[in-house]
């Protein structure tokens, strides 16, 4: 049968890597990154845009949010001037009818009848 071994698999790998090459590193480092800067560069400017679209975008919204708020306040502002003119007219109504009732009992008065 087959008996496991007391060595470690990775015993002698190391000395099987080739030795690693420097400037070979460097210039893939170099060759990787100029494939793939330029477009994560566009890619970065257009998400700066993008950022700066969206904060006009949201300046312009609380602008008009800000304008429906003043024009909600102007329709209350209008109803509450409605609603006073409402109650000037009762109080205008209520007050005739008190000075016709006082003109009555005083005309009542001057006839001779005790109120």
């Amino acid at each position: 049968g087959v008996e496991p071994s007391d060595a470690s698999p990775d015993e002698g790998v190391v000395e099987d890597l080739p030795l690693i090459d420097e400037k070979a590193v460097e210039q893939l480092t170099k060759g990787l990154l100029s494939h793939y800067l330029p477009d994560l560069q566009r890619s970065k400017s257009a998400l700066q845009e993008l950022t700066q679209n969206q904060v006009v975008l949201l300046e312009t919204l609380e602008q008009e949010i800000s304008k429906f708020r003043e024009c909600n306040s102007i329709l209350d502002i209008n109803a509450l001037f409605s609603e006073a003119k409402q109650y000037h007219n009762k109080l205008v109504n209520i007050r005739n009818e008190m000075m016709m009732l006082h003109e009555k009992t005083s005309k009542l008065k001057v006839s001779g009848i005790n109120i």
